[in-house]
């Protein structure tokens, strides 16, 4: 199936609150790098990956845009897109929402790299991996937020 949504529900916890009584920057990635690790696993590189394939996924770069605040216990749903791959890479982004209002909270785009764990080195993703990555791969318009450089703009 191609033009897939993955969506991840979670909860703000109490730990993740700052002095500001709101959700801390940090644990904004957190929530992301949790939605990673749900959205991996019908990717194919889940948790048994390195055992099956010798191989893992390192993260090369990250943008992270803070949109909203959130509070403790509020219900957030993080949608996946996987915006682009090739043999050793794979580019997606996350979109946090409060899961109650839609309002959204943060965006996460992220760039990783298959990286064969004897060699440390990057590797070509295994056939069936490439086979549910074509499967999964977001075939509309891009996000606003992805792909953007960062920098102050000058006139």
């Amino acid at each position: 199936m191609s033009d897939q949504v993955f969506s991840f529900e979670s909860r703000v916890r109490p730990e993740w609150i700052d002095h500001n009584g709101h959700m801390n920057v940090g644990y904004f990635v957190v929530a992301f790098d949790e939605a990673t690790d749900a959205v991996y696993e019908p990717w194919g590189i889940g948790a048994a990956y390195p055992d099956l394939s010798g191989c893992s996924v390192f993260t090369l770069a990250v943008n992270v845009d803070y949109l909203s605040e959130l509070f403790e216990g509020d219900p957030i749903i993080v949608d996946t897109l996987l915006l682009d791959h090739d043999a050793k890479r794979i580019h997606y982004i996350h979109t946090m929402r409060h899961a109650e209002t839609g309002k959204p909270a943060a965006t996460n785009e992220c760039l990783c790299m298959n990286v064969d764990l004897s060699t440390r080195r990057s590797a070509e993703f295994p056939d069936d991996v490439q086979a549910k990555l074509s499967a999964a791969r977001w075939h509309g318009d891009w996000p606003e937020q992805a792909g953007r450089k960062l920098g102050i703009r000058r006139s």
